[in-house]
C-alpha cells in the first residue's frame, strides 16, 4: 500500500513548483478575468434567488388568496 505521506510531500512539492512558475501568474490573471467577466453579467447569488423565489411564492399564495376572497364576496347574495 502507498504511503499517504508520499502523497502529501509530492502535492506539496508540486504545488511549489507552480507557485513559483508562470503558470501561478496566469491562474491569477485568470481569475481576475473571470472575476470582472462575472461581474458584468449582472448575476444574483444563490441566497439572493432562494430569496425572492421565497418572496414569490408567499406573493402567490396571498394573490390566490385573494382572488378566492373576491369570489366569494361577487358571489355572496344581497
Amino acid at each position: 500500500m502507498l504511503d499517504p505521506k508520499l502523497f502529501e510531500d509530492f502535492s506539496a512539492r508540486l504545488s511549489a513548483i507552480v507557485a513559483a512558475s508562470p503558470v501561478a501568474d496566469i491562474e491569477k490573471n485568470a481569475r481576475a478575468l473571470l472575476a470582472t467577466f462575472f461581474t458584468k453579467l449582472d448575476l444574483v447569488s444563490r441566497e439572493e434567488f432562494d430569496i425572492q423565489a421565497q418572496v414569490l411564492l408567499r406573493t402567490r399564495e396571498k394573490i390566490k388568496s385573494l382572488e378566492e376572497r373576491i369570489a366569494r364576496l361577487e358571489n355572496k347574495p344581497d
